[in-house]
């Protein structure tokens, strides 16, 4: 039975969510699945990622064969990194102190480069914080003052400033 770690979406019309699941590869998309191992929300910025990562781990070690789009996640949390140090450890290149400690400065600095682009994300967003625009933002719908309003013709021809209101 050939194993996948994929994305079993949720979520709303253009809202989407994403579990991240170990399936079979004959299921469908958003049907039975054997474990689930985190979540993907890819509408914050930058994208949130929860994994276990011990259960990642455990799944590539049994085989299981992440998507492309898995495959991504898993190397920015660090579970790639990780196996490959532990491979290095079975085949005898260091010990697993010495593994633990490289995954461990791998993983300091890219949570300082994380943070730093989320920084200046928050700082170049338009519309603060929230990054939704309101009506009157420089994405909303235009509003016209009464002087200011286009004319419009009527059905005999004449222009008019505004319908008769």
């Amino acid at each position: 039975m050939p194993v996948k770690i994929r994305l079993q979406r949720h979520g709303s019309k253009k809202r989407p969510f994403y579990f991240i699941v170990v399936a079979d590869a004959r299921a469908p998309r958003d049907g039975k699945f054997i474990q689930k191992i985190g979540t993907y929300n890819p509408l914050t910025v930058p994208a949130s990622v929860q994994l276990d990562r011990q259960k990642a781990l455990d799944w590539l070690h049994k085989g299981a064969q992440p998507t492309d789009t898995v495959r991504r996640i898993l190397s920015y949390k660090g579970v790639l990194y990780l196996k490959h140090l532990l491979r290095g450890v079975k085949l005898g290149l260091f010990d697993d102190a010495a593994a633990m400690e490289k995954f461990q400065k791998w993983h300091g600095e890219h949570e300082a480069q994380m943070k730093k682009r989320q920084e200046e994300s928050k700082k170049s967003r338009p519309g603060g914080p929230g990054g939704r625009r309101g009506p009157g933002g420089p994405g909303g719908p235009r509003r016209f003052e009464r002087s200011e309003r286009p004319e419009r013709k009527t059905e005999g021809g004449a222009p008019t400033a505004s319908a008769e209101a």
